[in-house]
């Protein structure tokens, strides 16, 4: 049942999130859902609770899924992987090189200020605060399947960051 789900139905979900990410709560929750109800559908899994059912499957929510995708999108055009760059979508900071005194990494990006919720939450704008926090091992790497684990350890070891 697992491996349909990751096949059949999660691709659905997750395709083009780059581009309509949700920001409503009640958006996210509804498709949440989905895979709410999928995971109590497999067997033994029907009498936990949501989030033991995604710890002993090993899987991520849904919102945690979406976030990861933007990083893993930046960090390809960060590296010049992906057929957009990085300026065409967002400024370097041109004091973020020397990460002596400043947390982080040299790879800070500069947000821009938005009025409306639409800009707020684009994909250039929303994915930003994240990209900060991660360490400068991480944006060094040079291939996204060392990214991707150590998006891993991040997650573990800080819970929640991935969740708005």
């Amino acid at each position: 049942m697992l491996n349909l789900y990751k096949t059949l139905v999660r691709p659905h979900v997750e395709y083009g999130s780059s581009a309509w990410n949700l920001y409503y709560k009640k958006d996210k929750e509804l498709l949440e859902q989905i895979q709410h109800r999928y995971t109590k559908m497999i067997t033994d899994m029907r009498d936990k609770i949501y989030e033991n059912r995604l710890k002993c499957l090993r899987l991520w929510t849904l919102e945690e899924c979406r976030d990861r995708q933007d990083l893993k999108k930046v960090f390809k055009m960060y590296k010049g992987y992906h057929f957009v760059m990085l300026q065409e979508l967002f400024v370097l900071d041109a004091n973020s090189k020397d990460t002596r005194g400043t947390r982080g990494h040299s790879c800070k990006l500069i947000k821009a200020r938005c009025t409306m919720d639409t800009a707020r939450y684009f994909f250039s704008n929303k994915v930003i605060n994240r990209w900060h926090v991660l360490e400068q091992s991480a944006v060094n790497t040079s291939s996204i399947n060392v990214f991707k684990n150590s998006l891993e350890k991040f997650r573990s070891n800080w819970v929640g960051f991935f969740m708005d």
